[in-house]
C-alpha cells in the first residue's frame, strides 16, 4: 500500500506476486494483499485473495463484506449476496451490508428482507449511521414490492438524518458553478499539445443516476474502447495546476497552460500508442467542460440528461455517503439542479454541436438509434451486440453495478409518478428556482 500511495504500482504489484509464492499464511495478510490488489483495480484477484481470507478465518465479517463487493463489482451478484448473508449472520450490526444487498437485485414477495430490516431499525440505542443504511435500504426493498408510501417514509427519515450530520450549503455551489460560467466564456484558448491526441479521450458527463454508467456499458461493448471509470483524472490535473497565483482558483483555472493539462492529463488517463479510444465516466467533468475544450480540443463529450422529478428523485433515494451532499433535501436538491441547469445551458451556447446530448428517457426507449448516433459521435463503428449491456463483462465500481448486468430497462422513466402524493414539494421548490415540472400536474 505504501509502494500504491507513492505511485509505484508495478513495484506493488510485484510484492503481490512474490508473496503470493510463500507458503500460506494468515487469513489477515491475505486480507490486507486483497486491499492492494483493489486499490490497483485487480479485482479478480481481490476476489481470489478475500475467498482464501475467508477460507482460513470464516468467522471474520469483514472479510465476507469486501468479497461480496467484489463479487458485485465482477457480476457475480448470486456470490455477492450470499457473501452478504454470511456476513449478517456473523456480525447484525454491518450495516453496509445490508444495504449492498439490497441493491444486488430486485427483491421480490418470495425473497426479500423486510422483516429482518424493520426489526433491526427497532434495536434499541441504534446509531444514526446505522439507521441511514438501514432507512435506505428498507426504501429500496419496499420500493422493488410496490409499497410506495412505506418505501418514502423511509427514504425520507434516513436522508433526513444523513443531512443532520452534513455541514452542506447550497449558495457555495451556486456561487461555484455562477463562477465557472464567468471566467469559461468562451474556449477559444486552444492549444493542442502536439504529442497529445485529444480525439482518443470520451467524457460522459451529467447528474448522478442520470444514465451515465448504462451509455459508458454499450460504449465499452464497441471494440476499441477502455474505461478508465469514475476517476478524477481531469480535475485532479486541471486543479494542480490552478493551486497557487492570484485571483480565485476559478481565475487561475481559466489561465493555466493548456498544452501542459493536456500533457498531464494523458499521462493519468493512461494513454498509450494503441489508439484505444479512452472513456472518462465521471459524472460531476460537467464543472470543467470549458477546460477539457481548452485542454483537448478534438475530445468527445457525452451529456446525459434525464426529466428534473426523475433525476433529482433518483438521487434523492440514493444514499452516496459524503459525496453530493445537495442530494438529501428538497430544497437544496431544486436550488443544485437549477445551477446546474444553468451550467448546461452555458456550456451549450458554447460548445455547440460539440457537446452530444443523450436523453436517458430516448436511449431506454428506442436505445439502437440513440445509443448507435453516441457511438458515431465517438468515431466508433456501431454494433447492435453493445446494448447487450448484461453480457457486457467489464468491472463495474459504481451505484448502478448491480442494475447494469441486466438487460436494457424502462421501468425507472417516470418512476417518480410512484411517489406523486410525497413529491409536492420538490416539485414546487423547483418551480421556485426557475426549473418547469408541468408534468406533476
Amino acid at each position: 500500500m505504501i509502494l500504491l500511495r507513492l505511485g509505484r504500482a508495478p513495484e506493488a504489484e510485484a510484492m503481490i506476486d512474490s508473496a503470493l509464492q510463500l507458503p500460506a499464511g494468515p487469513a489477515e495478510a491475505y486480507g490486507a494483499l486483497a486491499q492492494t490488489a483493489r486499490a490497483l483495480g485487480q479485482y479478480e484477484r481481490a476476489r481470489d485473495l478475500y475467498l482464501r481470507a475467508t477460507e482460513r478465518n470464516a468467522a471474520m465479517p469483514l472479510y465476507w463484506h469486501q468479497l461480496a463487493s467484489c463479487e458485485r463489482a465482477l457480476g457475480r451478484l448470486d456470490a455477492a449476496e450470499e457473501a452478504c448473508n454470511r456476513c449478517i449472520a456473523l456480525d447484525p450490526r454491518q450495516y453496509p451490508c445490508y444495504l449492498l444487498r439490497a441493491e444486488l437485485r430486485v427483491q421480490t414477495e418470495a425473497n426479500h428482507h423486510v422483516e429482518q430490516l424493520r426489526r433491526e431499525l427497532t434495536r434499541p440505542g441504534i446509531a444514526d449511521a446505522a439507521r441511514v443504511l438501514l432507512g435506505y435500504a428498507l426504501g429500496k426493498e419496499l420500493d422493488d414490492l410496490g409499497l410506495y408510501d412505506e418505501a418514502f417514509e423511509n427514504f425520507a427519515r434516513a436522508a433526513s438524518i444523513h443531512r443532520r450530520h452534513l455541514s452542506y450549503d447550497a449558495a457555495i455551489d451556486e456561487h461555484k458553478l455562477r463562477r465557472i460560467t464567468e471566467v469559461f466564456r468562451d474556449t477559444d484558448r486552444q492549444a493542442a499539445a502536439p504529442e497529445v491526441d485529444s480525439g482518443r479521450f470520451v467524457f460522459i458527463v451529467g447528474l448522478p443516476r442520470s444514465g451515465t454508467t448504462l451509455v459508458e456499458r454499450i460504449l465499452t461493448g464497441l471494440p476499441g474502447t477502455r474505461s478508465n471509470g469514475e476517476t478524477d483524472n481531469f480535475a485532479r490535473t486541471l486543479l494542480s495546476a490552478a493551486s497557487s497565483g492570484g485571483g480565485d482558483v476559478f481565475a487561475r483555472a481559466a489561465a493555466v497552460d493548456w498544452r501542459q493539462i493536456a500533457a498531464d492529463y494523458a499521462r493519468c488517463a493512461g494513454a498509450d500508442g494503441s489508439g484505444t479510444l479512452i472513456i472518462e465516466k465521471q459524472p460531476m467533468n460537467y464543472l470543467y467542460l470549458g477546460a477539457i475544450r481548452r485542454a483537448l480540443p478534438q475530445a468527445r463529450i457525452l451529456l446525459v440528461s434525464r426529466s428534473p422529478l426523475d433525476s433529482c428523485f433518483a438521487m434523492y433515494r440514493t444514499l452516496f455517503g459524503e459525496a453530493y451532499q445537495f442530494s438529501y433535501d428538497f430544497e437544496d436538491l431544486a436550488r443544485y439542479y437549477a445551477a446546474y441547469a444553468r451550467l448546461i445551458e452555458h456550456w451549450r451556447c458554447i460548445l455547440g454541436e460539440s457537446l452530444h446530448e443523450i436523453h436517458y428517457e430516448q436511449l431506454v426507449n428506442d436505445p439502437e438509434p440513440v445509443a448507435a448516433a453516441a457511438a458515431a459521435a465517438c468515431a466508433l463503428p456501431w454494433r447492435d451486440s453493445a446494448l447487450a449491456v448484461d453480457q457486457n463483462r467489464e468491472i463495474c465500481l459504481t451505484q448502478s453495478a448491480a442494475q447494469v448486468r441486466r438487460p436494457i430497462y424502462r421501468s425507472s422513466v417516470d418512476r417518480w409518478r410512484h411517489y406523486h402524493a410525497h413529491l409536492g414539494p420538490l416539485a414546487r421548490a423547483l418551480r421556485r428556482c426557475g426549473v418547469p415540472t408541468p408534468e406533476f400536474e
